[in-house]
């Protein structure tokens, strides 16, 4: 059977704080430890009230730290709010401590809005062209010692210098992500919860465009996609108003904690967001364990992905441990 991840985004809810949503995850990740999960990612966003993962790196070594067999990562660190010294060290920190257990997930956006993203980089030095393959390229040099003679950073050594960077991955919504994550021979994540971009097509022109490295000889594709299960279908299409609502108030720009699933059924949706709805269910499996287990199935075979990462947003964190439950029982995960 295939194995399935989790993406964490700590959400926050009408209920539930950022405080809490933080601590919400720790419980989580101890549970998908125990259930057979393969590796569980924390997500970067910032100044955003419906989500408190802010600090991937942060939360990685506390997730690891209440954890015994899963790995654990960034999905992902946004490169363009860092400077590449600084995630080297910080992961090879991390790497360290915790050998053998962590994953270096990198994204290209800055997973927050313009004047954010300017809040975060204003004391950086600015870069032209593509930001990101720019930071990148110095992550990988900063690692290997490849700066020419006579370069500044020709002497600086990420420490601590006898540990290795964590697999790094690059994480996509797009065809150019997949080019990218193929031509470096790297391990790649397509985010199927939130791209518009066909997730087969990235998929399998990462496959066909893959060049093997000694680190990645074949290719890797994990499919993030968004699940809730239940131990019904009427239950799980009841919590999932929450979710519902939420990708309604965001493609309207409103980005607010988490309503209940009563609050949820009771919005005045217009013709507009109902339409939107109806093309957001493409990308979020609701239902029981089987119903849920046979669309992911069918996703992850038509793109060949080697494993499933779900993220799974709802008002109740019982709920939300739950479904991981149900998903893990049907998946028959090894323990």
């Amino acid at each position: 059977m295939i194995p399935l991840s989790v993406l964490d985004l700590s959400p926050v809810t009408t209920a539930t704080p950022g405080s809490a949503a933080l601590r919400n995850s720790l419980d989580l990740a101890r549970l998908a430890d125990q259930l057979g999960y393969t590796r569980y990612w924390l997500a970067e966003h910032h100044n955003l009230a419906n989500i408190a993962s802010s600090s991937p790196d942060i939360m990685i070594g506390q997730v690891a730290s209440v954890t015994l067999r899963i790995r654990v990562g960034s999905g992902g660190v946004m490169l363009p709010n860092h400077a590449p010294l600084v995630v080297a060290e910080r992961f090879k920190v991390l790497e360290a401590l915790f050998p053998g257990r962590i994953d270096l997930g990198l994204g290209r956006a800055p997973g927050t809005d313009p004047v954010t993203s300017y809040a975060l980089r204003a004391r950086q030095d600015p870069r032209a062209g593509d930001e990101f393959l720019e930071r990148f390229q110095e992550l990988l040099l900063l690692e290997h010692g490849g700066f020419p003679e006579g370069h500044p950073f020709r002497n600086v050594r990420a420490v601590p210098s006898d540990v290795a960077l964590p697999p790094i991955w690059l994480l996509g919504s797009s065809g150019y992500s997949a080019e990218l994550a193929a031509a470096f021979g790297l391990g790649f994540a397509f985010a199927h919860h939130f791209a518009d971009y066909d997730a087969t097509s990235a998929m399998l022109s990462y496959r066909e465009r893959f060049k093997p490295t000694p680190m990645l000889p074949r290719p890797y594709a994990i499919l993030t996609t968004a699940a809730i299960a239940a131990d019904s279908d009427a239950e799980a299409e009841r919590i999932a108003a929450s979710a519902q609502l939420h990708y309604v108030r965001r493609a309207n720009g409103e980005y607010l904690p988490l309503e209940s699933p009563e609050a949820a059924a009771a919005y005045p949706y217009t013709p507009i967001d109902r339409e939107r709805l109806a093309r957001h269910r493409v990308r979020l499996a609701v239902g029981s364990a089987a119903t849920v287990k046979d669309r992911l199935l069918s996703l992850a075979q038509a793109a060949r992905a080697d494993e499933l990462m779900i993220t799974t947003m709802v008002y109740d964190h019982a709920a939300r441990r739950r479904s991981y439950q149900l998903l893990a029982e049907v998946f028959e995960l090894p323990r």
